[in-house]
Formats: structure tokens, C-alpha cells, sequence
């Protein structure tokens, strides 16, 4: 007992001194639900707010860059020959692409604001197959995600001041009840998105 119990508080300590980094390879692969925690967590007194923001935008820029990267050296070619098979059209595609190439710059910055709207990879992978310049790529994106994280760290410290504020025997059940309700909505929101999509 005593050995598990001193592994829980090396983990712990482990995680709490590099808890920046942690963050920045999180938000890599899910980025809007750990943003709203870090929020959560930044009015608890877990984080400091300018690092964490960083550590945030650092992180997204990263996952933004790799699908970029993806598109850019890979997708083309693959979507051209087999995108048949995964109910890609090439005409479609190549419509796609013109219509990318044309408003390039409104359709990642909507995208960035909106979460893509359920197709977020879409947009950064056509992105790169379009060869969209990756200055011009990287300066939308960047503007975006300021904004982007701004808002949903406030949204998580909304919700940690709550927290903080409510009786101590409500809290784990407050927090569970937060952690339902965010899942829950992102869930329907991209279900809806996606159902209309298909109705284009």
C-alpha cells in the first residue's frame, strides 16, 4: 500500500512539473475539451495563465502543421487514385480544391473559429493539398487560435469559478456534471453538423 501510495505522488509530481509540455501534446489530439479544462483548472490555481497559453497555441499550431504537412506531401495523390473507394468523387474533389484555392484565406479563419465545424482535418489537409502558403497558412491559424483558445479557457475558468464558489460536497458531483455536459454537446453539435453536410 505504502509503495503504491509514494508511485501515485511520483506521478503526480512527474505530471505537476511538466504540466506545459503535457498540455501542448494534448491539445495535439484533443484540443477544444482540454482547453476549457485548462481553463478550468487555471481558476483553481493548477496553471499559469501565460504559459499555459503557450503551451495551448503551441500545441494546436503543431497538430495544425502536421495535417498541413499531410495534405501538402501525401493526400493528393491518394485522395486522386483511391478517393473512389471512401465515396471522394474526383470531380467533386477538384471542385473542392478550386473553391479552396479561391476563399482559402475566409475558410480557415472560419474554420479556426468554429472548429471546422466537425471538418477541421478536412480543411487543414486541403489546405495543404491547394499548396496554400505555409506564412500565409501559419499567420491565419495563429490569429484564429488566439482567439479560439481565449475563449474557451474563459468558458473553462466560467466554470471553475463556479466551482469554487459552490459547497464543498457539490463539487465532485459539479464537475462530473460539467465533463457530461460538454461530451454531450459536442457530441450532438458534430452529429447535427455532419447530418446536414450530407444534405448539401
Amino acid at each position: 500500500m505504502a509503495q503504491a501510495i509514494i508511485l501515485l505522488q511520483s506521478i503526480l509530481g512527474f505530471a505537476s512539473y511538466f504540466r506545459y509540455p503535457l498540455i501542448a501534446v494534448g491539445v495535439i489530439f484533443e484540443g477544444p475539451i482540454l482547453m476549457i479544462a485548462s481553463g478550468f483548472l487555471y481558476r483553481t490555481g493548477f496553471f499559469d495563465i501565460i504559459p499555459l497559453f503557450l503551451a495551448i497555441m503551441a500545441g494546436d499550431l503543431i497538430g495544425d502543421v502536421l495535417w498541413y504537412l499531410a495534405g501538402r506531401y501525401f493526400a493528393d495523390p491518394i485522395l486522386t487514385k483511391y478517393g473512389k473507394f471512401v465515396g471522394i468523387d474526383p470531380e467533386k474533389f477538384e471542385k473542392l480544391k478550386g473553391l479552396f484555392s479561391k476563399y482559402n484565406e475566409r475558410i480557415l479563419i472560419f474554420s479556426k473559429l468554429t472548429l471546422g465545424l466537425g471538418f477541421a482535418l478536412g480543411v487543414l489537409v486541403t489546405a495543404g493539398i491547394t499548396r496554400v502558403s505555409f506564412k500565409r497558412f501559419m499567420i491565419i491559424n495563429a490569429v484564429g487560435e488566439f482567439f479560439l483558445v481565449s475563449i474557451l479557457i474563459s468558458i473553462g475558468y466560467f466554470f471553475g469559478e463556479m466551482y469554487m464558489r459552490i459547497s464543498d460536497n457539490l463539487k465532485a458531483g459539479f464537475v462530473v456534471f460539467v465533463v457530461v455536459a460538454i461530451v454531450t454537446f459536442l457530441f450532438f453539435f458534430s452529429k447535427y453538423v455532419r447530418v446536414k453536410s450530407k444534405e448539401l
